[in-house]
């Protein structure tokens, strides 16, 4: 006989086992953004091109996109507990062998690894939550989940700046080996123990795993080489695009029509599953594409350090800590269609302040579009969990979270394919519109070359001419670049307000804290 979700008994074991997945999937999640910010150092050290490096990124997003859905079937087949430990040993060592790599074909190899592996860690901490805990404790968790999961991403370039700053780039790996081995100790000692299902092996859907693998990898890597190749132009782009294509679909059919799916497309049945899946992948944008833009701008424009660019993103992840009480407390008493309307508007709004930036910005005009965002983060993150995955059976609760934490992750793909695409196209109007201006008829160009020239003269000599012409052209793309961002700043903003119209789609819903709080 079941046990009513409102009677579950949590023990200690239990508190102890789920921290500890909290932890790990915090590492997983942490490893997309820690090498953003040493790619440099990366690249000398193993003796890659520009392009090649790349692929230290990519390989474990890919590896780690196709796994996120297999998630919730290998969960059930060998049961939560034993794939989060093989899931972290394998992470962990991956890792060690990631800092030990001699070329970077290895490295890739070891990435996509280390990705595919910790991508089964994120959905299953999700899953856990509704599954174990009462309704009554479901609120807090999700503000916790919730601050892991996007602090990570936040910090992640600070950490890694620091990390390879004070010591090397080895260090973004070798990080991860302590916390790994406690980690796997932990869930292996103190997990639930829920049985493995190898029943699920009859009827076993290998052309599922295969075509999701193609369509995702495909996927992934069309929206990581596009911006660059400029989209359909490139013959490959092409290829990988109409492969991606061509199994998804084929995909689509083989779930929906196999007996033992391996990933449960039925769950978009439910409505505010559907809906809430279509949330997170906003929300993937928003998160994946400020962590992403900020930085950029910070370090193209300003020049910053990773150490400076670390220390302006901070006050993001300070402010999300300290709406996180708050968040958990609303959302046992309002409305989370309303709460959730509130945190978009707060997000978007952050987003529409930062894209009045200028060449000069820095700290402390920064300070107040990342307060809003970090803010708006926790008012948006944890309805979205509780209308996706909270009312659903803890039977479907596995698969269903695959499926969540896909869409947040092809949410933050898809948002920076197109937010790299936007800054290459809006830099080249705004670098022409702007040379437009800057001929000999124009006063003011022509005054501030002499300026310049007469500046760099004691300097260059008689070749100040020329270096006041190359600084004038510095000076023209810093200031098309900065309007390139806010242009870019503005669209994402805009995707905010298109999640604040599509509000209606939710039904009325209330967290499942709500409905035992009191009792």
């Amino acid at each position: 006989m079941n046990t009513r979700p409102e009677d579950r008994v949590v023990t200690l074991r239990d508190w102890l086992g789920f921290l500890s997945m909290v932890l790990g999937m915090f590492m997983a999640i942490l490893d997309i953004q820690i090498v953003a910010s040493s790619i440099a150092q990366i690249q000398a050290g193993i003796s890659a091109s520009a392009d090649e490096v790349s692929w230290v990124q990519t390989s474990y997003l890919i590896a780690e996109v196709v796994m996120i859905p297999l998630s919730g079937w290998a969960a059930r087949l060998v049961s939560t507990r034993y794939l989060f430990f093989a899931s972290c040993i394998t992470f962990t060592v991956a890792s060690a062998a990631c800092a030990f790599s001699w070329s970077i074909e290895s490295m890739i190899v070891f990435r996509a690894i280390q990705g595919f592996l910790g991508g089964a860690m994120i959905p299953t901490v999700f899953a856990t939550t509704y599954m174990i805990f009462p309704p009554r404790l479901q609120a807090g968790l999700s503000v916790v989940i919730g601050l892991v999961a996007t602090m990570a991403p936040t910090i992640g370039p600070t950490l890694g700046g620091w990390l390879t700053e004070s010591w090397s780039w080895h260090w973004l790996f070798l990080i991860n080996v302590v916390p790994g081995v406690v980690v796997a100790t932990m869930v292996m000692s103190f997990g639930r123990r829920d049985k493995p299902q190898l029943s699920m092996l009859k009827g076993f859907d290998l052309a599922g795993i295969l075509l999701v693998a193609v369509f995702l990898g495909s996927l992934q890597y069309v929206l990581e080489e596009g911006p660059g190749d400029d989209w359909f132009t490139d013959r490959r782009i092409v290829i990988m695009s109409l492969i991606s294509a061509s199994a998804g679909l084929a995909f689509i059919w083989r779930e929906l029509t196999a007996a033992h799916p391996v990933v449960d497309l039925k769950a978009f049945a439910d409505s505010n599953f559907a809906v809430g899946c279509l949330y997170s992948f906003i929300i993937g944008i928003g998160l994946y594409g400020s962590v992403y833009i900020v930085p950029l701008y910070l370090g193209r424009v300003r020049g910053y350090s990773a150490l400076e660019i670390g220390t302006t993103m901070m006050v993001t992840g300070l402010f999300q800590a300290l709406s996180a009480p708050l968040a958990g407390n609303l959302a046992k008493h309002m409305d989370l269609r309303y709460m959730l309307g509130m945190g978009l508007a707060l997000f978007g709004g952050g987003l529409w302040l930062n894209s009045a930036l200028t060449s000069e910005w820095g700290y402390w005009e920064m300070f107040l579009p990342q307060a809003v965002r970090g803010l708006s983060l926790m008012f948006c993150f944890v309805p979205i969990n509780a209308v996706a995955l909270g009312h659903l059976p803890p039977q479907q609760v596995q698969n269903a979270s695959g499926l969540y934490n896909l869409m947040r992750n092809l949410g933050g793909a898809i948002g920076l394919a197109v937010i790299n695409t936007v800054l290459t196209h809006r830099l080249d109007l705004h670098m022409s519109r702007l040379s437009e201006g800057l001929t000999s008829a124009s006063g003011a160009a022509v005054g501030m070359l002499s300026g310049l020239a007469e500046h760099l003269e004691p300097m260059l000599g008689g070749g100040a001419e020329a270096g006041a012409l190359k600084l004038l052209w510095q000076l023209t793309r810093r200031e098309a670049m900065t309007i390139a961002f806010a242009d870019a700043l503005m669209v994402m903003a805009s995707v905010f307000v298109l999640g604040l119209l599509l509000l209606p789609l939710l039904q009325p819903v209330s967290h499942p804290s709500a409905d035992s709080g009191g009792h």
